[in-house]
């Protein structure tokens, strides 16, 4: 396993002292996410929604609208929010403290400016409770250090997920962050079928997660924390969770299975500070698939392949 090549690049990222920031920069990135999820046909797994980490922060990636380009992305190195389009036109509005219903009104005003009129669900995904996005006058927080520090860990999150990925030859899904549980996220198929997921998620439909979750998986990611889980982790889950699954040996030792949400987790911290993160956070994403793949017993020799290494292409099979 390599070390990391810049220790410094995992910053010190406190729950709770950011919490409400991290809560209304979610509900924003709802917003953006329903924008791409009205406009785009639906993908396998809803992989038609998420935003990929850039050198800058988030963005959804071209948004087809007629034979238009649209991308709507986060800059969370001068804090804005870019519009773009394929046809030269762009906008342009400051992340700053303000409401969730003011961030709503004025990204929609700019998209009818921009020639794009789009109707969105305005009820949050996976958050209990939820408030309306154009009622919303609760969340106004806006740390830009803050947001900042998490960008930056969702890039060394982004790297090494991307590392752990082209050890396998089976089917995986694109590193991809989630705006509606607030993760970066990386999964692996075994290939085979799964029962119907129970659903039941707030503000989801239980169709669209039956579909997200039609097959087998092993799905590792990143979460800053929330929903009475107040610190940033790193996260393993099985779907169905096989048998033995919870109780097998993982590493580092620090991790743990957090029986409430049938996970293994590990804290973020823990990376964070260790003295080469990029092997510790290796260590348990590769000892958490390979619980998963045992006690579900995947057929791991048609699926694995050696690590990627940058500029050697890999043997034929």
């Amino acid at each position: 396993m390599m070390a990391s090549a810049n220790h410094q690049g995992w910053p010190d990222l406190p729950y709770s002292a950011w919490r409400d920031t991290r809560d209304t920069l979610h509900l924003w990135t709802q917003v953006v996410g329903k924008i791409r999820l009205a406009l785009t046909p639906w993908l396998n797994h809803s992989w038609h929604v998420p935003f990929y980490v850039t050198a800058r922060g988030l963005t959804t990636s071209p948004i087809y609208y007629g034979h238009r380009a649209l991308e709507i992305a986060f800059d969370f190195h001068d804090h804005a929010l870019d519009f773009m389009t394929s046809d030269g036109d762009r906008r342009r509005m400051s992340l700053e403290p303000r409401t969730v219903a003011d961030f709503y009104d004025t990204v929609m005003a700019l998209l009818t400016e921009i020639g794009i009129r789009v109707e969105i669900t305005e009820l949050p995904c996976e958050i209990p409770g939820a408030i309306a996005f154009s009622r919303d006058r609760t969340h106004a927080a806006y740390d830009a250090e803050y947001v900042k520090r998490f960008w930056q860990a969702l890039i060394q999150a982004d790297r090494v997920f991307k590392q752990f990925r082209t050890g396998f030859i089976g089917k995986s899904s694109p590193v991809h962050f989630f705006w509606g549980s607030f993760d970066l996220a990386v999964t692996r198929f075994s290939g085979r079928r799964a029962p119907p997921h129970p659903g039941g998620v707030p503000g989801l439909a239980d169709e669209v997660m039956r579909e997200a979750y039609s097959h087998e998986v092993s799905s590792a990611g990143f979460w800053p924390g929330g929903s009475g889980f107040e610190q940033a982790a790193f996260y393993s889950y099985a779907y169905p969770e096989p048998a033995g699954f919870r109780t097998s040996s993982v590493e580092p030792s620090t991790a743990f299975f957090g029986a409430a949400l049938g996970e293994f987790f590990l804290p973020y911290d823990a990376v964070r500070t260790a003295s080469e993160p990029d092997s510790v956070l290796l260590a348990f994403l590769k000892t958490t698939y390979a619980a998963a793949a045992l006690s579900g017993k995947w057929d791991r020799g048609a699926l694995e392949r050696p690590q990627g290494i940058a500029g050697v292409p890999k043997p034929p099979l």
